[in-house]
């Protein structure tokens, strides 16, 4: 398990850190290779950490944000996850970054993977940073337990990128169940993934994960099971 966890007592500790952690990656990509690439997830935990990035004078416009997972909902819609990024990470310096969004036109996300595979495949690997979340069920990204694509998904050695992702309704997914994901085998791809998880409900089912197998049950298990990509958990009460 390549798993490190910072821990904080209390937010505005984790969102500068996070940031910080954040802008280091991105630069190191810069000098490396004279671009980088910033997965990113919806939700709102990770909302202050985009927004207090925004304000760093990064050379954006060579950072490429591109989204980890997407419901399968128009642009305008209150739970389009590329509107949010727009809204909270692309503003003031980072409003020059390019955005690589998941949504095509597609009516469905089975028919539009291909589309999305497509766009993902001219991205640059590694990946310099990617932030990911955790659901009160154990998902990450749209890898949702027991989710119609999630076997597939979940390969480690798969070679897709992204995947049309069926979930279980639930109180977590509400009407969105029709998702786009990044498999874990993209996400692995990555130099440095970023766990944020905030309260105590968060950390019980994180140290639950930590403790079974079952990756179906708990997709993000599958993070802290592999031996590939360093996993650092940011958490706050």
């Amino acid at each position: 398990m390549m798993t490190e966890e910072k821990f904080y007592p209390d937010r505005e500790r984790l969102v500068q850190a996070l940031a910080n952690d954040c802008a280091c990656g991105l630069q190191k990509g810069i000098r490396d290779r004279g671009a980088a690439s910033f997965l990113v997830s919806g939700g709102s935990t990770p909302e202050p950490v985009y927004r207090e990035l925004s304000k760093r004078p990064l050379p954006w416009s060579d950072i490429t944000v591109a989204l980890v997972d997407e419901r399968w909902v128009g642009k305008n819609d209150s739970g389009s996850n590329q509107a949010f990024i727009e809204q909270s990470l692309r503003q003031n310096y980072a409003g020059e970054a390019p955005l690589l969004g998941m949504k095509t036109e597609h009516r469905t996300a089975g028919e539009g993977q291909g589309e999305c595979e497509h766009r993902y495949s001219r991205l640059v690997q590694p990946y310099d940073v990617c932030v990911l979340g955790m659901g009160s069920d154990g998902h990450t990204a749209s890898l949702f337990p027991h989710a119609e694509g999630l076997k597939a998904a979940l390969d480690p050695a798969g070679k897709q990128l992204c995947s049309a992702i069926t979930a279980l309704p639930s109180k977590v997914t509400g009407d969105y169940t029709e998702r786009m994901t990044l498999t874990l085998a993209a996400i692995l791809h990555a130099r440095d993934i970023k766990l944020l998880i905030t309260g105590e409900e968060k950390l019980c089912v994180y140290r639950e994960a930590l403790l079974g197998s079952d990756e179906l049950a708990m997709p993000v298990r599958s993070l802290f099971r592999q031996g590939q990509t360093p996993v650092t958990v940011y958490w706050s009460p």
